[in-house]
């Protein structure tokens, strides 16, 4: 059965870790990394800016960006601006479509549902919001997409709202949708304690069991 390689990398610059996911795809590509790849991360604050992304959407200053300790990023990935930091699940899927289909329409809503399943299975009814990418609960966004494809190599990914301190989303309109209220996994459970070692495993499983493959935990250095 082809396998999922799920690798676990504590919190890293959100700079290191678009050079590795970039590499990891390039070997993907050529063939050098033989099986998909799940990076699970956390960033410190940075917002990165889509190629969709309106210079309107980016509501805060440089200076105060600067004075909250945010990262500002322009990327190849598509959809608009959005803000990764503490306390969020952060996935970059590194998948060669040609194994499974050619069609990033496909490919988005199939993300979408490891993480609506990942949800589901932690107490969550999450669902889609017709017309955005994304997941949301209760018509509140738990969980952003933003994805890049070469040679029908994915990169890029999602991210959770797991603890995360959601005023940072003050500093943007984010995914540029007017209005939209951000939620967490922990606001939404009402207090319950949150481990974020939960919602990674479960949601490694849920990409494991949607793509139909085989989950194998493998070290940042064996990836190396």
């Amino acid at each position: 059965m082809p396998q999922l390689w799920v690798v676990s990398l504590g919190t890293i610059p959100y700079a290191d870790a678009l050079e590795l996911q970039r590499s990891v795809a390039a070997q993907r590509i050529s063939g050098e990394v033989a099986e998909d790849v799940l990076l699970l991360m956390e960033h410190p604050p940075v917002v990165t800016l889509g190629r969709s992304t309106k210079n309107a959407n980016l509501t805060a200053s440089p200076e105060l960006l600067k004075a909250r300790g945010v990262e500002l990023f322009e990327v190849e990935r598509g959809g608009d601006i959005t803000f990764h930091g503490p306390g969020q699940l952060v996935g970059y899927p590194i998948i060669d479509l040609k194994r499974h289909k050619q069609d990033l329409h496909w490919y988005l809503r199939a993300v979408e549902q490891c993480l609506i399943d990942a949800l589901s299975s932690l107490g969550i009814a999450a669902e889609r919001n017709q017309g955005y990418t994304g997941v949301w609960t209760g018509g509140r966004k738990i969980a952003s997409i933003g994805v890049h494809a070469r040679d029908w190599v994915t990169w890029h990914g999602f991210a959770v709202n797991v603890t995360t301190d959601l005023s940072y989303f003050d500093l943007i309109v984010p995914c540029g949708i007017p209005d939209v209220a951000m939620t967490s996994v922990a606001r939404e459970l009402g207090g319950n304690r949150v481990v974020a070692s939960h919602v990674a495993d479960a949601t490694s499983a849920a990409f494991a069991k949607v793509f139909r493959l085989r989950e194998v935990s493998v070290t940042a250095d064996a990836l190396r």
